[in-house]
């Protein structure tokens, strides 16, 4: 049957005049009326500040309102291999037009929520390790007393154990960690707080619940450095198993794990494979697509999410920028699944 004049004359009617912020699809319409001004105007992606994820810029004054607070950890001494973490966060603020409608949850985070870029934390040293743990650490104590999530991005993983003493400082959250290593080695060199062993040093300091712990696309030559996670409780998913087991039983084995209680996310880049993402200090061969860590991190809708964090972005090693894009794709995931966190339903309803 071929397309009439008649229908075409429908469709002008009620398409012709209109701009394009009006829609006739409510769940669109919804988002399209947060987002579209007078006369079908959006903001231009290329313009403003950056920020990351497009949100707007906030300071601490901000933090009583925010449901998410998003932050920058430009630090990076802690890695054992190639440096440039340092530059993630700013390499994810220059990354234009992620969102703001995230598909397959149904939901625009930046809009829909009280989120705001906060910038980077404050480190007293560019030199000193324990001086810039110790700086995170109270940045982060201050969004969790706000009673915001924190959403931050680093910097290299090491970052993630100062994040774990804040949120699971008056009791171990469970985790969620992506990532091509454990990273539960012990001491290298007299160095007990690098990159390979965030979370080893958050379990012992009781801030981190190994039982409800899953760490998924392990792989690599490092495997026999990680014994603390079998050890202590923690379950592991190697990049190897993913295929054999598929995507749906990773995500419901990880949902068993963490089950109702509150959870950290942690995205290591280097969970997804060098091909999507070189820009990395650790690389391993055999990882994720970016196909395959979008539905993991989807997923997690539900969860009961209370922080959560983006690293090890190191810019200098990818010019086409593909994985700061990818890195900060997957910070928007984690925002727009934070959006149906129980942890922030009831922050919200007990304000």
């Amino acid at each position: 049957m071929s397309f009439t004049h008649k229908q075409l004359e429908d469709l002008r009617r009620r398409f012709g005049d209109n701009d394009g912020g009006t829609m006739e699809t409510p769940q669109f319409q919804r988002v399209a009326e947060r987002i579209f001004g007078a006369g079908g105007h959006r903001p231009a992606p290329y313009s403003g500040m950056p920020t990351l994820l497009d949100a707007p810029h906030g300071t601490s004054d901000a933090l009583p309102g925010l449901d998410v607070a998003l932050y920058g950890m430009p630090m990076d001494l802690a890695v054992t291999n190639r440096n440039g973490a340092r530059f993630g966060p700013r390499a994810l603020r220059a990354i234009e037009r992620i969102g703001p409608y995230n598909d397959a949850l149904d939901c625009a985070p930046v809009y829909e929520m009280s989120v705001a870029d906060l910038g980077d934390v404050p480190f007293r040293s560019r030199f000193s390790l324990d001086k810039s743990h110790e700086d995170i650490e109270k940045f982060v104590t201050d969004i969790v007393a706000a009673g915001a999530i924190p959403l931050g991005v680093g910097g290299d993983h090491s970052i993630t154990h100062p994040v774990l003493r804040a949120v699971g400082a008056s009791s171990p959250v469970g985790l969620i960690h992506i990532d091509a290593h454990c990273d539960t080695g012990g001491a290298y060199e007299g160095e007990r707080f690098h990159h390979g062993g965030p979370f080893r040093n958050a379990v012992l300091d009781g801030v981190l619940d190994p039982t409800r712990t899953i760490q998924i696309g392990i792989r690599g030559s490092a495997e026999y450095i990680w014994e603390f996670s079998r050890l202590s409780g923690m379950t592991v998913v190697h990049a190897r198993d993913i295929s054999r087991m598929g995507l749906d039983a990773v995500i419901a084995k990880a949902r068993e794990v963490v089950g109702d209680g509150p959870t950290y996310l942690s995205f290591d880049i280097d969970s997804l494979d060098p091909a999507f993402a070189p820009g990395t200090g650790t690389p391993e061969v055999g990882g994720l697509t970016t196909r395959e860590a979008l539905e993991l991190i989807r997923g997690m809708r539900g969860v009961n999410l209370v922080g959560g964090d983006v690293v090890e972005v190191a810019p200098a090693y990818d010019p086409t920028t593909n994985t700061a894009q990818n890195g900060a794709q997957m910070l928007f995931e984690i925002l727009s699944v934070m959006m149906f966190s129980p942890s922030r339903r009831d922050r919200r309803n007990a304000g």
